[in-house]
């Protein structure tokens, strides 16, 4: 590594979110570009420089430093420009002069030393003198903090998040424990503080490090879509990854829960770990949903057929037998299920059940998991649903500083009938605060489609109620005539039996584009975006309308590449677009963006109603109104009318949304869905991914590629199984003995594993840290 001692003569570009700098840089000798991350990086000041030189493609020699360490200037002239710097608030070139003048070189030791004789300065009072001292004092304390960091290769990027959490106790709680990090200062992940802590000599068996190794692995699962795993299992794979043996990985899961960190459990017959939120989650859900179907019920008339007949009659749609049969259980029970492919009346049931308890002096509230679908519920049903959030009153707690439901066991829901929509995307957390707020006695109905894709949460809600067979279900098969017209929905079902779709029939809505390379394929998605779909259906916009979706994330044709190919052709630079570039991304004016994580405090408005609150979620998707470079803000207005004011600083929790992944699709419903078929991973090309995708659209698929890659994904008909204890809990009503709650201890304990022929789940503990910089 190469030394430099400079002074910053010009900066060329500084950010002010991570402190990223390109600086030109003089020394005595010569005059050099110098790029990497220096928080308040300023002209004139002069900095020793760690780092090694680099050739960019476009600009040249760069030397990219990774370490510096400031040099206080010594000269008058040196000290006057670095008081005057704006580093010291309140002390501009007039006043940092006269400064200089009074106490010369002795001025730095003055302010830090004896800062009530910054009052023999005309024009500083003893107010300005404290604030002098205290911006002096936070300033060299950043430095040493900065400088001290970087031997454990920590960046100033980081050095600076860690400041704004810790502020002059930095150090001491780095070196008291490295892993605390992970929980306190966002971007730093187990992996990053293992590092941190393997530079400082952390042993590789210290407590510390294996607690926060076990709920790393924990969390691991739990975004996988796991609620558990069982402890053998998870022992051996974390002592794998921790380089230390499975027996001290098992003794630090039984000291934690003994704390209540975490929990395990013997469950049918083998000892699992829990995270204690999941763990709570799913014995809450199991014993309401239990409470629920038990309770007596607001009264509906007993002649049923009657009231079924009047409602055909008045909407002129009448019902199939199993409809009728499914309409008699959400009457009739307290808890009901109904489940069915595209095209087999879901929609009617819900409309027909509305219409019974609405005359029957009911009131009902219908919600989905996410706005794109419970506005298309509004759209197709006519009656008003929100998403589940909504309904609950999410909102951010400032005493608490975390977001609650507002509504809940103490101040539930006042609905007699509650339905939720597109069930099979509630995660078992969701369905937690859900059943927590819906009073016994109320009738909640339950629909979904239980042949999609999971849950991007953990859980599999609707398939272990289903499975239990504890609550009362219908499925529904036959496809209506109107729907069976369309290719869609008969190849959706297709699809589902294993059977090879029907494809290009002239007039129909099903096509293949077929196409060899993976070249290929994009120059054709791009073609279909741009000119052919759009030429063909002319009241399709191209954007709005018109959705790419793709199983993977990486790769020629993952969303990462399609979006930034998509995003060129459909929404090129313009003299009229602002636009700003974050990280590897453009965001531009009329982009078409997808919120990636949950952020419960980011603030919201509507227009429509001027109702404000907080809270966006993984999978909301808007569009950019607004690039404000002054303001440092971008806006975009999301499909349920919410506008959200973005920081520049937060366009982390923003990617383009012209393609998504198929798992980010759920709950949503799009006129055309465009899909790229190649060669992909055999856990991704699967049937029932390929299913969710078909049936994320109303007037046409559009799939680009190779037919025997097709049928490929529909003879793959591997299901990642999950982890999830909510079935056997409900199962465990009817046969308690199924259910063992009893804690085994000693080599028992330990040697409780998967029974023979169980899936073992394996996991790569790819890294969770998040985007952004690497550490050193």
């Amino acid at each position: 590594m190469e030394e430099k001692t400079g002074t910053i003569t010009e900066i060329i570009y500084y950010n002010k979110e991570n402190a990223y700098t390109i600086a030109v840089v003089e020394t005595e000798e010569e005059q050099f570009t110098a790029v990497g991350y220096l928080p308040g990086a300023e002209k004139d000041r002069t900095f020793l420089f760690r780092g090694a030189w680099k050739t960019h493609p476009t600009y040249g020699e760069q030397f990219a430093f990774s370490a510096y360490e400031e040099q206080m200037p010594t000269t008058d002239q040196g000290i006057e420009s670095f008081l005057s710097s704006g580093l010291l608030k309140g002390i501009g070139k007039k006043t940092a002069a006269a400064i200089v003048k009074h106490f010369g070189p002795d001025t730095f030791r003055i302010i830090e030393e004896e800062p009530g004789r910054l009052t023999e300065v005309s024009g500083i009072g003893e107010a300005k003198a404290r604030a002098v001292a205290e911006a002096f004092q936070s300033h060299r304390e950043f430095a040493q903090i900065t400088l001290y960091l970087q031997q454990y290769g920590i960046s100033a990027n980081y050095a600076m998040k860690l400041y704004k959490v810790y502020g002059p106790d930095t150090i001491a709680a780095v070196e008291e424990n490295p892993y605390q990090l992970v929980d306190d200062v966002f971007g730093i992940g187990f992996r990053k503080a293992d590092k941190i802590a393997e530079r400082m000599g952390v042993s590789k068996d210290s407590e510390f490090r294996m607690k926060s190794g076990v709920l790393y692995g924990l969390w691991t699962y739990v975004n996988e879509g796991h609620t558990f795993v069982p402890q053998k299992q998870f022992c051996e794979q974390m002592g794998q990854f921790l380089e230390v043996g499975a027996e001290e990985v098992y003794e630090t899961t039984v000291e934690m829960a003994f704390e209540g960190a975490i929990r395990v459990e013997n469950l049918e017959g083998r000892a699992v770990v829990y995270l204690e939120p999941y763990w709570k989650a799913e014995q809450n859900v199991c014993g309401k949903l239990i409470e629920l179907n038990q309770a007596t019920l607001p009264y509906v008339s007993t002649d049923v057929d009657k009231l079924i007949e009047a409602t055909e009659r008045e909407s002129g749609i009448f019902l199939s037998e199993n409809q009728k049969h499914a309409v008699i259980s959400c009457l009739q029970n307290g808890v009901s299920v109904i489940t069915g492919g595209p095209g087999t009346g879901k929609t009617t049931i819900i409309n027909t059940i509305i219409h019974i308890f609405s005359q029957s002096g009911l009131t009902t509230a219908i919600a989905a998991p996410t706005g794109r679908a419970a506005k298309r519920i509004t759209e197709t049903s006519g009656y008003p649903a929100s998403t589940i959030h909504r309904l609950l009153e999410y909102y951010y707690s400032e005493g608490e500083d975390s977001m609650r439901f507002g509504k809940n066991a103490e101040d539930p829901l006042d609905y007699q009938v509650i339905i939720i929509d597109e069930a099979s995307m509630i995660d078992i957390l969701l369905m937690n605060g859900l059943l927590a707020a819906v009073r016994p006695g109320t009738r909640l109905i339950i629909v979904g489609d239980a042949d999609q894709l999971p849950s991007v949460g953990a859980g599999n809600v609707l398939r272990d109620i289903l499975d239990s067979e504890i609550i009362h279900s219908v499925c529904l098969t036959e496809i209506f005539r109107q729907a069976g017209e369309s290719l869609i929905v008969v190849n959706a079902h297709k699809i589902n039996r294993g059977e090879y779709p029907d494809m290009n029939q002239k007039d129909k809505d099903f096509f293949l584009v077929r196409r060899s390379s993976e070249k290929d394929m994009l120059a054709a998605i791009k073609d279909l975006c741009v000119r052919r779909l759009p030429g063909y259906y002319t009241d399709c916009d191209a954007v709005k309308d018109m959705q790419v979706m793709t199983p993977v994330r990486k790769g020629i044709l993952g969303s990462i590449s399609l979006n930034r190919e998509l995003q060129a052709v459909l929404n090129p630079p313009g003299p009229e677009k602002r636009e700003k570039k974050f990280g590897d991304r453009i965001f531009r004016e009329g982009d078409k963006v997808m919120q990636i994580r949950n952020n419960y405090e980011l603030e919201w408005k509507r227009l429509d109603d001027f109702s404000e609150g907080r809270g966006m979620f993984n999978g909301d998707v808007g569009f950019v109104e607004v690039v404000d470079p002054e303001y440092g803000e971008m806006t975009v207005l999301f499909d349920d009318g919410k506008y959200v004011h973005y920081e520049f600083s937060q366009l982390e929790e923003l990617e383009l949304a012209y393609a998504v992944t198929v798992h980010k699709s759920q709950g949503s419903e799009f006129p055309i869905v465009i899909m790229p078929i190649s060669w992909f991973p055999p856990m991704l090309a699967t049937r029932n991914l390929l299913y969710t995708a078909v049936t994320r659209a109303k007037k046409a698929v559009v799939l680009v590629g190779q037919e025997n890659r097709i049928c490929a994904m529909i003879d793959n008909n591997r299901i990642v199984e999950r982890y999830s204890g909510l079935r056997p809990r409900l199962s465990a009503f009817l046969d308690p003995d199924s259910l063992s709650a009893a804690w085994p201890d000693g080599p028992e304990f330990f040697s409780g594993g998967p029974e023979p022929g169980d899936q073992a789940v394996q996991m790569s503990f790819s890294e969770q840290d998040g985007g952004g910089e690497e550490l050193w």
